[in-house]
């Protein structure tokens, strides 16, 4: 049998750990703790990322919980993916990602917590003392990552049965953090859109072990953010400019309204103006109330050009007659004329 099962693939500052295989510290486990704790201390020495691929059954739960402590312990950059299924203790294994992710091929199986003895019934009882134990512990273990409670979750999970999860339902239910190879963020995603997305993440209970932000550095926004510190950063300079947002909309609605205002009374008194261009032409008869709508239109149109229009036409009544509107006596050279000449030929 070969008891190399611990696989580490090296590209430039990141070393990539296989866990593929069961769980265990016998003899016949392909997955030893003391393995795992002794190279992951190695790795940690000459790489600053660590990525941890899984596809295991499961298997002992003591060693799975020792290589769960490694991981957890770790100071560095452990990233965490599940290639084709973590069952059973693998899924405990996976919780310690700094995210985790999946495949969206891949499976997250979750049940109870199996053993057995040939003994009295002392021992029987003992045995079942310890998986009811070991349950809590678990069920702890995985409340942590999800934000559900320990009761939830041995209702849910610990009855006996296999409950396999989807990426989808796994990530849905707080599980893992991601789908690797689920479609990416739009590249014409705007800054306010990528808030969102990140903020939409937030909604599920978050500790520090679960927050993934790998993707928002792809983002031409994040290019220079060389720390999860610069990202954190630049998320917030988001949710402040997004904060004034409301404040902005009330003024555009203010500004909206003033101009309505103002739009209402340039065009009553431009209707004022053009009123009277045509009550002037009609008082002296350049128009009548047959022609008045065809001016009225022009002017509607294009104010200059009928107002031109209304200019060149001649007046029909005289002058005069507009000027003595009040009715008194004229005393021009033309209206002695007139008197006159009445005078002569008076009786």
């Amino acid at each position: 049998m070969n008891k190399n099962f611990f696989n580490i693939i090296t590209s430039g500052e990141t070393a990539t750990i296989l866990i593929y295989g069961d769980i265990g510290d016998g003899y016949f486990s392909d997955v030893g703790s003391g393995v795992v704790a002794r190279e992951l201390k190695e790795a940690e020495t000459s790489y600053k990322k660590i990525e941890v691929r899984i596809n295991s059954m499961g298997g002992d739960v003591y060693a799975g919980i020792a290589i769960f402590n490694a991981f957890r312990n770790s100071k560095a950059d452990i990233k965490i993916f599940v290639d084709g299924i973590a069952a059973s203790m693998a899924s405990v294994i996976a919780l310690c990602g700094k995210p985790v992710e999946m495949s969206k091929y891949a499976r997250l199986m979750i049940h109870s917590v199996s053993g057995g003895c040939y003994g009295t019934k002392k021992d029987l009882k003992d045995v079942i003392e310890q998986i009811e134990a070991l349950e809590g512990t678990l069920a702890d273990m995985y409340a942590e990552k999800t934000g559900m409670t320990a009761k939830k979750i041995k209702s849910s999970y610990f009855d006996g049965g296999d409950h396999y999860l989807t990426a989808d339902e796994a990530l849905s239910l707080g599980f893992i953090d991601g789908i690797y190879d689920a479609d990416p963020v739009p590249e014409e995603s705007t800054p306010e859109q990528i808030y969102q997305l990140f903020n939409n993440r937030l909604q599920k209970p978050l500790n520090e072990n679960q927050m993934n932000i790998e993707d928002l550095r792809k983002r031409p926004l994040f290019k220079d953010a060389a720390t999860d510190a610069d990202v954190m950063r630049i998320i917030g300079n988001l949710e402040t400019e997004a904060g004034k947002v409301p404040g902005l909309t009330n003024d555009v609605t203010r500004l909206n309204g003033e101009l309505k205002v103002f739009q209402v009374k340039a065009k009553a008194d431009e209707d004022a103006a053009k009123k009277k261009l045509l009550d002037d032409a009609e008082a002296d008869e350049r128009i009548n109330a047959q022609t008045r709508p065809v001016y009225q239109a022009l002017l509607d149109k294009d104010r200059e050009n009928g107002e031109a229009a209304l200019k060149a036409l001649t007046p029909k009544k005289r002058a005069v007659t507009t000027l003595n509107k009040s009715g008194e006596p004229l005393n021009g050279a033309w209206e002695k004329r007139q008197e006159e000449i009445r005078n002569q030929y008076k009786n």
